[in-house]
């Protein structure tokens, strides 16, 4: 079986994520793309994300009628920082025949030899790297196996949505409708965006 792994924050999750999810599912033949949003980045460690029921929330807005592509809150349920070998280790126990997939935003492949014990990771996942525009290709050692995802390269980010938000600016169009409307909705995030 062919697992594709996506971590993040998702604070919101935006169209730049679900177009992301539908190439990696189309170009690597996934059978299942698992959303994984963070509990606590560790390259991130004093930035404040919605709460993780929200995010939780928005993830499944998004992807409601998408059967290949599920939210796991294993970070979020297991708390603290959130290290990619961790969760990686506790769904190889879940699914040992699976091959996965670690979507990772061509950003941050230049951390990759950081991450913690990334020789391992680099046994047990193949990266898949996303593209955003006007970024490059990083090169990394030869021990992590790289594919690069053709799909629809698309200029937004979750920052960018909650400057909007903070903003007062609208954010649909950016973000599945049915998020759009949770968001501008919600007390508590409106207040944590502002």
């Amino acid at each position: 079986m062919r697992i594709g792994l996506y971590g993040g924050s998702f604070d919101p999750v935006h169209r730049g994520h679900l177009l992301v999810a539908q190439a990696a599912l189309e170009e690597l033949s996934l059978d299942r793309l698992l959303f994984i949003p963070a509990a606590q980045s560790p390259f991130k460690p004093g930035r404040v994300t919605a709460p993780s029921a929200l995010r939780l929330r928005w993830l499944r807005l998004a992807l409601a009628g998408e059967p290949r592509c599920q939210v796991d809150s294993l970070e979020i349920d297991r708390g603290g920082v959130s290290y990619t070998i961790e969760t990686v280790k506790q769904l190889a126990e879940r699914m040992p025949t699976a091959r996965f997939y670690w979507l990772i935003g061509a950003d941050h492949l230049d951390q990759l030899p950081m991450w913690k014990d990334a020789e391992r990771l680099a046994t047990m996942v193949e990266f898949v790297v996303i593209d955003r525009p006007g970024e490059f290709l990083a090169e990394l050692p030869a021990q992590f196996r790289l594919h690069r995802l053709r799909g629809w390269p698309f200029g937004v980010s979750s920052s960018q949505i909650r400057t909007r938000m903070r903003n007062r600016l609208s954010v649909r169009h950016l973000v599945p409708e049915t998020v759009a409307e949770a968001l501008e909705l919600d007390p508590v995030y409106l207040q944590i965006a502002a």
